[in-house]
């Protein structure tokens, strides 16, 4: 599995599927792999059900169905972005340094006072004291964005309705207090929970170009069974990531096999979905490992041994061989990561639009 360019073709004609088909098979030589199917179902809380509990806002839900892995990603518009978090702390952190700053400095400002055992009007300046560490901002529980994998299908739903959680269907509705969708549970005066139908379905083919791409085409259909454009996947199968120099991450050279894949159809919208690398590291944030990062920080600050979690227990490995230029990182485009990026992509496209 390799690097991954996404891109939308939101009014594709229903013959769509078949131009593409037909291009990539006479003019790229490509072949026939197979099916291409997801399905996505999407979500919302019933927190503001709750009596005396107070809530700004619902949180929505997206699970996207793919292969044997369900990638959840759940949005809380009340809760911070771990970047804004960060910015509020280093900021916080040096409005502290400034003020420790500048009382330092109206301090030295005033001479001392003199007396027997200070005779001297004018003594040599102190050298400044380092600031205080400044006050602990406690993190919050969350962040607005939280991306999981679950395993396997179906999962998601069983643990909604075992838990009798407050998540409901969007394609449910409530009458009269009584919630029955998804989940519901405790959600509503009463409801069993009944698994929710697939809301949204991308069907379509996999090709082959050569042996170093694979192109996924599919339609996107609503639940209803109308047809809402096209998906376009390209996959690149020799890297597993690819630093590209343009801000939103896009790819040159994926963009080019995109392009020549589509149809030129007069007036066609086709845009190309991206993410920038900051958006997936936040999406990829584990709080076990920060925390475990924030232990080793204070043993190293406190002169103590660091024990490095993870660590290779090869005698036989030394030097560079720990750092093979072949090996795999976190965030490459590979094995299941590939797949929670592309579904992360797909998620965030389609809630572009308001479809999800």
């Amino acid at each position: 599995m390799g690097f991954t360019g996404l891109a939308r073709w939101q009014n594709a004609p229903t013959t769509g599927l078949e131009i593409i088909n037909e291009n990539i098979i006479r003019n790229h030589h490509g072949q026939y792999r197979g099916r291409w199917q997801l399905t996505i179902r999407t979500y919302r809380s019933t927190f503001s059900t709750i009596p005396a509990f107070r809530i700004h806002s619902e949180r929505s839900l997206c699970a996207l169905t793919m292969n044997e892995n369900v990638f959840v990603l759940i949005d809380d518009p009340s809760a911070p972005t771990r970047a804004d978090f960060l910015h509020h702390v280093a900021s916080q952190t040096a409005l502290h340094n400034q003020a420790h700053l500048q009382a330092q400095a109206e301090a030295q400002q005033q001479p001392p006072p003199l007396s027997s055992e200070n005779p001297d009007p004018n003594p040599p300046p102190t050298a400044p004291i380092p600031p205080p560490p400044p006050p602990e901002i406690p993190a919050p529980t969350h962040y607005r964005s939280t991306f999981m994998t679950v395993r396997p299908p179906n999962a998601l739903e069983q643990l909604l309705q075992q838990l009798r959680a407050r998540w409901i269907s969007v394609r449910q509705t409530t009458r009269g207090g009584d919630t029955t969708g998804a989940g519901a549970g405790a959600g509503g005066q009463r409801g069993g929970g009944a698994v929710a139908g697939q809301q949204l379905m991308i069907d379509g083919y996999v090709f082959a170009i050569g042996s170093d791409w694979l192109v996924r085409a599919g339609n996107v259909i609503l639940a209803g069974g109308a047809v809402k454009g096209m998906l376009l996947e390209a996959e690149y199968l020799p890297l597993p990531t690819l630093h590209s120099a343009t801000a939103d991450g896009t790819s040159e050279l994926i963009s080019n096999l995109l392009t020549s894949i589509l149809p030129n159809i007069r007036d066609s919208k086709v845009v190309a979905v991206t993410v920038s690398d900051s958006q997936w590291e936040e999406c990829l944030w584990d709080r076990e490992e920060e925390e475990a990062m924030r232990e080793r920080a204070l043993q190293q600050s406190e002169g103590k041994p660091v024990e490095n979690a993870g660590e290779d227990d090869d005698v036989y490995a030394f030097g560079d061989e720990m750092g093979k230029e072949g090996e795999v990182k976190k965030g490459d485009w590979v094995g299941v990561d590939r797949d929670g990026r592309s579904a992360f992509l797909i998620m965030g496209a389609l809630r572009s639009e308001g479809i999800l």
